[in-house]
């Protein structure tokens, strides 16, 4: 049964952003992070698209087993770590990879005595200040990882950027030094860019990229299209009409009565609302492509629908396919119209729509 809204995922799209990323990274490798459900677009269906990346990055424990269940032999990195004994049995038994940003991780790490050896990213804090340890203490850190009793397979350092995707700040510039200082003397792998990073930094070096939000054909640059990048959209939202009504002038639509026609007005009812993941706060003027043309939504988006003026369209009919996101409307676009970024519609997408692989 085909539902009335879907999320097309293009995985055509997928393939070419990855080559683009390879394109810009150089001789750098590429950890494709796939978290929050694949940034709404389906872990295990990304990760099969993405077979030519070096390895997998996902937020928590979950996430790792759920690619390995779904198959996937790439190595996968747990970015926020383990926080407890019962996690790290896990992520041993599944061949899962480990961020190390906290004292209790090393210690966890100490008393691990089994025959698994992890790969193990040593994260340090350079202004971001959430996760990581002081750059201060990483030649300390660095020392117990090497005394370990079981010996880790690999050790990497890492950073993250607080605002790459500002290109004129320089506190990228610094974060890169003070990352740069502190691992001079350790002859290890490092990864520093995210998408921002990698795409507007391209001096911060580093052995390892770690692409997320371009990979999905979005630009992590506010005002800058994905396709000035070389990127194209991987998801398609798209929707279906399920009325058509007359407004006359003056009357209302939708609950709050937030929008009144000022002129004799015809709209269109979308199947679309914020059980499908639309920010309920979408205002009046959010744009929505019908017949390949942007109209404007009217009234406050419901559970189920929103309305859509069409007044200055073709005849719009009751079936006709609309597009919230995608090829004809950047889904950025639609974020900015919300105050919000593109993150936010991408991984609110719920499990009501259904989603189609191309």
């Amino acid at each position: 049964m085909s539902r009335l809204i879907r999320a097309v995922i293009d995985t055509a799209a997928l393939r070419s952003n990855l080559d683009r990323i390879r394109s810009a990274a150089g001789r750098r490798r590429v950890l494709a992070v796939v978290k929050a459900n694949g940034y709404g677009h389906g872990a295990s269906t990304v990760a099969r698209a993405l077979g030519a990346a070096d390895a997998f990055g996902v937020a928590r424990l979950d996430e790792g087993v759920a690619l390995r269940d779904a198959g996937v032999t790439h190595p996968i990195l747990l970015l926020e770590g383990v926080v407890t004994r019962e996690q790290l049995h896990e992520a041993a038994a599944r061949r899962l990879d480990l961020v190390v940003h906290e004292p209790g991780q090393v210690a966890l790490l100490e008393a691990w005595r089994g025959p698994h050896r992890f790969g193990i990213w040593l994260k340090l804090d350079t202004g971001m200040h959430r996760l990581g340890f002081p750059v201060r203490e990483a030649a300390a850190v660095r020392a117990r990882l090497a005394a370990l009793a079981v010996p880790a397979a690999s050790v990497r350092v890492m950073t993250h950027f607080a605002r790459a995707d500002e290109r004129d700040c320089p506190e990228t510039g610094a974060q890169v030094a003070r990352f740069e200082a502190a691992v001079a003397r350790f002859g290890l792998e490092t990864s520093l860019c995210n998408s921002a990073g990698l795409f507007g930094w391209p001096a911060a070096g580093g052995d390892w990229v770690r692409p997320g939000l371009s990979l999905y054909g979005v630009s992590p640059f506010a005002g800058e299209s994905a396709a000035s990048l070389g990127l194209a959209p991987v998801m398609t939202l798209t929707t279906t009409v399920i009325a058509t009504r007359a407004v006359a002038r003056g009357e209302s639509v939708g609950y709050g009565g937030l929008w009144r026609a000022a002129r004799d007005s015809r709209v269109a009812v979308l199947a679309a609302g914020y059980a499908d993941g639309l920010l309920r706060g979408l205002p009046n003027g959010a744009p929505v492509a019908l017949c390949g043309v942007r109209a404007p939504l009217v009234g406050r988006v419901s559970m189920d629908m929103i309305a859509v003026d069409v007044t200055d369209l073709p005849p719009v009919e009751v079936g006709m396919p609309a597009e919230l996101w995608g090829p004809a409307l950047a889904v950025e676009e639609v974020a900015s119209s919300a105050g919000t970024l593109a993150y936010e519609l991408l991984c609110g997408v719920t499990q009501r729509v259904e989603r189609i692989t191309i």
